[in-house]
């Protein structure tokens, strides 16, 4: 694991909520931000973060997510995800993350992911899928 991956690292990213990142179901005047594409773009902050830190031909899953949805951002606004590295523990990494759009915190909680090697995690799933079909 790289030196430069340390508990205290933060990254913040803005994103616009377009139509796509939106429930549609209570109609196009509410919609809000959902709850999956939240947890997406809050993965991607972590990940991109992680890979800035980490050797080539590594790369990290996902393992475990504690997310509480506190408020609706609605289409056509933004928000900033924060997340802060917490906790390295060899190749597990946790980290804290906050959203927030122009008027209040949106979301909170942790999420962990686990620093995997390319190449023997595309074997290891390649072997499954031959399993799987075999």
């Amino acid at each position: 694991m790289s030196e430069t991956l340390t508990p205290g690292l933060t990254s913040t990213r803005r994103y616009e909520i377009d139509a796509g990142r939106t429930i549609g179901f209570m109609g196009d005047e509410c919609r809000v931000y959902s709850t999956p594409s939240l947890l997406y773009d809050i993965e991607i902050v972590c990940r991109d973060l992680l890979l800035e830190h980490i050797e080539s031909g590594r790369d990290s899953v996902g393992t475990r997510v504690e997310l509480d949805h506190l408020g609706a951002t609605l289409l056509g606004m933004w928000v900033e995800i924060t997340v802060t590295v917490a906790e390295v523990k060899g190749p597990a990494v946790t980290f804290e993350f906050t959203a927030r759009d122009a008027l209040e915190e949106v979301a909170r909680g942790r999420h962990s992911r686990f620093v995997v090697g390319i190449e023997k995690t595309a074997q290891r799933l390649k072997a499954k899928l031959a399993k799987a079909i075999g």
